[in-house]
């Protein structure tokens, strides 16, 4: 793969010869410097009147010995919806280029092909909610630049087989991009290691589900140094803000509290598991890698009806392909599985 990957054949022309924005701060870059009226910004008010350090260098740098990636590897950004819109601004011309991606998975890649005006092109998973790489391949030509991939994936909450990703990343000659949001809590091994080995490999995580803070909007995505610096010549120039750079240098300090979270919430999916296979309303419960399951169920809409109407909000998937007659719920705390077991047990089918 190394020696066919020719990433500016993959790249958009305009983007491939853009030069990007200069941030103030990067002309006195390793100097010292204490007095600061290069950027308009205010005197008063500090820390928040200076614009962040839009390479969030200290964050990665904490991030990067506890995730086993060298910084140069490593892109941050507003949420991993910002690195997923960045993919298909670098590398697909609207209108012209296509992806492929496996169905059904995350919602926001077709969102994100359609705002760029890029052909989406699904290929079904199998009835286990597996890819074929060879499936998935096919549907490529020539136009084809990205191939999207979720494990574990979101909603079916398996982990993909790591085979046929293997093949789809050593056989396709565009980008491969396997989002690992929910890998976490998962035991197959991170693909993130490999993206000094896989030039086309872009991996994505976040600190939104194990690191329990959706709020901060830190996205984290994984590739090449190449590819990354194609991320930072794209993306906005500050797009991290500094409150969540201060907050995620907090969070990142105390890896032992989040291992806690991750161990609390595997034990809640082990103990919830059962007792929702248990229900009379539950005809089948799929096996899950994630922080929540799929659940096909009796009578999908009216059951989300009857939680919603006692507080109870889970994600109804019963008009996604695959997944008629689904909910999708999230593993809570001890106290909010419990509450949600004892309104399905007052459920009248």
């Amino acid at each position: 793969m190394a020696n066919e990957f020719d990433l500016q054949r993959l790249v958009r022309p305009n983007i491939w010869a853009l030069t990007p924005y200069s941030c103030a701060r990067d002309e006195f870059k390793g100097r010292a410097a204490r007095v600061f009226l290069d950027a308009n910004e205010s005197p008063y008010n500090p820390t928040i009147n200076r614009y962040p350090d839009p390479l969030q260098e200290k964050v990665k740098a904490r991030l990067a010995p506890l995730k086993g990636v060298a910084s140069e590897h490593i892109f941050l950004g507003n949420g991993s919806d910002e690195a997923i819109d960045l993919v298909y601004r670098i590398f697909c011309r609207p209108g012209v280029d296509n992806v492929v991606a496996i169905e059904p998975t995350y919602g926001m890649y077709r969102v994100c092909a359609d705002i760029n005006d890029v052909q989406y092109r699904p290929v079904l998973l199998d009835e286990h909610f597996q890819p074929s790489a060879d499936r998935l391949l096919a549907a490529t030509d020539e136009n084809t630049k990205v191939i999207w991939l979720c494990s574990p994936n979101n909603p079916t909450g398996n982990d993909l087989l790591r085979e046929e990703v293997q093949r789809v990343i050593l056989g396709f000659r565009g980008i491969v991009v396997v989002d690992e949001a929910y890998s976490d809590f998962s035991d197959q091994p991170p693909l993130r290691f490999y993206v000094d080995r896989c030039p086309n490999l872009i991996v994505l995580n976040t600190l939104s589900k194990a690191w329990a803070s959706a709020g901060a909007r830190l996205g984290i995505a994984y590739a090449s140094k190449e590819i990354i610096t194609l991320f930072n010549k794209v993306k906005y120039p500050y797009n991290v803000n500094s409150l969540s750079q201060e907050y995620a240098l907090n969070l990142l300090s105390e890896p032992l509290k989040v291992e806690r979270w991750v161990a609390q919430i595997r034990q809640e999916r082990a103990h919830l598991l059962p007792a929702l296979s248990e229900l009379p309303i539950c005809l089948k419960l799929y096996p899950t890698a994630a922080n929540f399951v799929l659940m096909r169920v009796t009578d999908a809409d009216r059951l989300y009806r009857y939680l919603v109407d006692r507080g109870v909000v889970v994600r109804n998937r019963n008009r996604v392909q695959l997944c008629a007659g689904c909910l999708r719920i999230t593993i809570g705390t001890p106290q909010e599985n419990n509450e949600l077991l004892g309104a399905l047990r007052q459920f009248k089918p």
